[in-house]
């Protein structure tokens, strides 16, 4: 993220995980962090990125999936 309160980090990230998990095969594992110090939110931000369950549930919101898509 530019700054460090940035609100569409959760998002960006999301971004990078789909695209991430659609272009390489299936035996590669995707781990996307923020990098340490650069997010007030740093560690939630990590978590909800790599739950696969938040992942799953993001994508299930059609609005969302389509900005994703896009």
């Amino acid at each position: 993220p530019t700054v460090e309160h940035l609100s569409m980090t959760t998002f960006i990230g999301l971004c990078v995980r789909v695209k991430l998990m659609r272009c390489l095969p299936s035996r590669f594992k995707v781990d996307i962090r923020v990098a340490p110090g650069t997010h007030q939110t740093e560690a939630v931000v990590n978590k909800q990125l790599n739950d696969k369950e938040c992942v799953a549930a993001a994508l299930e919101n059609p609005n969302l999936l389509e900005m994703v898509d896009d």
